[in-house]
């Protein structure tokens, strides 16, 4: 069982940053490909980029793209999603999920193992 640990949330004004990090301490993260999902109050949870393991190479949501970066620090066991341009539409609860396997993929059922989640909120 691989346990997540999602942090960084917080209020920010638009235009703002913010960087999010997802932590385990049981396992390797490198083993995994690690991705981000975020969940707006009535809406489902949508997939907001991923990182691959090995490679690092990533793959992001239309929505966040150029925005939105995801980095990976196998040796501390950290993912990283760094937030710019933020938007009051980026306001939801941010996930990290991992899966093993190599592929990035875009559904959360994809995902074995998910965090508690941190909640973003951009003010207009």
């Amino acid at each position: 069982q691989v346990q997540l640990v999602e942090s960084g949330g917080g209020l920010v004004q638009a235009g703002g940053s913010l960087m999010l990090s997802c932590a385990t301490s049981e396992r390797t993260l490198g083993n995994y490909v690690v991705g981000w999902f975020r969940q707006a109050p009535g809406k489902e949870r949508a997939f907001v980029g991923a990182i691959r393991r090995s490679s690092g190479a990533t793959y992001y949501a239309d929505s966040v793209k150029g925005r939105f970066t995801i980095s990976r620090d196998d040796a501390k066991n950290l993912v990283y999603l760094q937030m710019n341009s933020l938007k009051p539409a980026d306001t939801a609860a941010y996930y990290c999920a991992a899966r093993s396997g190599y592929s990035i993929e875009t559904r959360d059922t994809s995902y074995d193992y998910w965090g508690q989640g941190t909640q973003v909120t951009v003010s207009s």
